[in-house]
């Protein structure tokens, strides 16, 4: 039998109908905050009951954001690649997503090169303006033909070093056809990835929002991602709310060894 109240009972029923499942710390926030979880629940199911994704694409944009290298929250990771499943993904699409998470990785050296860059300038030391190989021009060629722009960060990779470039853009191009994600939903991920508060990254954010208006993707769509990045707050609840249960446990057994063990003290001396 359920300790649960009426009210508990039926707020757990509505929490799962809208999100498609239940877990220790749902069961834990229901028990001592009902008006969060409440409150959670419509805030996190809002972008899903009303944006015009489908369910398999909102959860493949959760299997990024859990899979990250930035969060890497394992728990959750396992929960929406079930449900990615259970939509309709295939293991390759997946694959898609852990690839387009490991670009991440990129982020820093794109910055980077971009502040050696301006500091060599600065210190007056020789920059490279000389006109491009032919080897370098079809590299160049190749990933505007690929992504439709030039990046600051491909020109000074491409200069410094033409090998590094060409693996690069390997790593960034990989992936298309066959039975894996297409453009359009590659491009819809690195939105996510790269709006996520773990890995904020305002130029590359711009970059990926720019490529999704030009394939034609509707800003709605945008504005959805946007909105789902913001749910990996909760997973403070998702590990501090067991953590809670189990402290507050604890305690309570803690109390009731004592009383217990008073008792018995008592009627000892009796």
């Amino acid at each position: 039998m359920s300790d649960l109240t009426r009210e508990q009972q039926t707020l757990k029923e509505a929490y799962v109908k809208a999100r498609g499942y239940w877990r220790p710390w749902t069961e834990g926030l229901l028990r001592l905050d009902p008006g969060f979880l409440q409150t959670y629940g419509k805030y996190a199911g809002y972008a899903a009951e009303n944006g015009p994704l489908s369910r398999k694409m909102c959860e493949l944009i959760y299997v990024a954001l859990d899979g990250s290298a930035t969060h890497l929250f394992r728990s959750g990771l396992a929960l929406h690649l079930r449900l990615a499943l259970d939509a309709g993904a295939t293991a390759r699409e997946i694959v898609d997503v852990f690839r387009l998470a490991t670009t991440q990785g990129l982020e820093g050296c794109h910055v980077g090169i971009g502040i050696l860059a301006e500091e060599l300038a600065e210190a007056g030391l020789q920059v490279d303006h000389s006109e491009l190989t032919k080897e370098q021009q079809k590299l160049r060629d190749a990933y505007i033909a690929q992504f439709a722009d030039w990046p600051d960060f491909c020109e000074l990779w491409l200069r410094r070093d033409p090998g590094y470039f060409a693996a690069l853009l390997d790593l960034l191009a990989g992936g298309r056809g066959g039975d894996g994600l297409d453009g359009r939903s590659q491009c819809l991920i690195s939105i996510a990835l790269n709006a996520c508060f773990t890995a904020l990254n305002p130029q590359g954010l711009r970059m990926y929002i720019k490529r999704a208006l030009r394939l034609g993707i509707d800003q709605r769509e945008i504005l959805q991602v946007l909105q789902m990045t913001a749910h990996l707050g909760v997973h403070a609840c998702a590990v501090g709310v067991p953590v809670l249960m189990e402290a507050l446990d604890e305690r309570a057994a803690n109390a009731k060894a004592a009383a217990e063990s008073m008792g018995s003290g008592e009627g000892g001396r009796q």
